[in-house]
């Protein structure tokens, strides 16, 4: 066998990889308002498997060489314009989760906890780790787009914490 003999056309490697890699990132995004970071053991060994199971339906018959490397330069092509298209509003909003308002005036906001997938004991944490005693000294609870629970005190006496939530999205 030849390293730069390819078994199928190289257009056919980069419509695989930008396919599979479309599919991926909607699948990510369904998972919420997570980063890296935040995943569990379940998450990574469902990534860690997602990619042993495509890596045959991206490359197809081909496991030359030149094919490693005409999906490496499309997968990086592809994330290159992602990145570009992202500075719109109307791509970043498909990309990325909008913020949630989570407490209002010392109230939990039950559909949108539900929404997130939070639980109270969750955001009772974050709440401490901001320095505030409980949810009704809480004037504005968000849920970032990045994670991050941000918290507003009716007293605006708060200690600024970076909170990154784990959760799983409830169906």
């Amino acid at each position: 066998m030849d390293l730069f003999q390819l078994s199928i056309p190289a257009w056919q490697l980069i419509v695989r990889c930008v396919v599979i890699d479309v599919v991926l990132l909607t699948a990510l995004r369904v998972f919420g308002k997570r980063e890296i970071g935040q995943f569990t053991l379940y998450d990574l060994v469902l990534i860690l498997l997602v990619a042993n199971a495509v890596q045959p339906a991206m490359t197809g018959p081909d496991n030359s060489l030149l094919g490693g490397i005409i999906i490496i330069a499309g997968l990086v092509f592809f994330n290159f314009v992602l990145s570009q298209l992202n500075r719109f509003s109307v791509v970043h909003r498909l990309l990325f989760a909008q913020p949630r308002t989570i407490i209002r005036d010392g109230a939990y906001l039950e559909e949108a906890l539900n929404l997130e997938g939070l639980d109270k004991p969750e955001i009772d944490e974050a709440i401490r780790e901001h320095g505030v005693e409980n949810v009704s000294m809480v004037k504005l609870g968000v849920l970032e787009s990045d994670g991050n629970i941000s918290i507003i005190a009716r007293d605006q006496v708060a200690h600024p914490s970076r909170r990154r939530v784990r959760f799983v999205k409830r169906a």
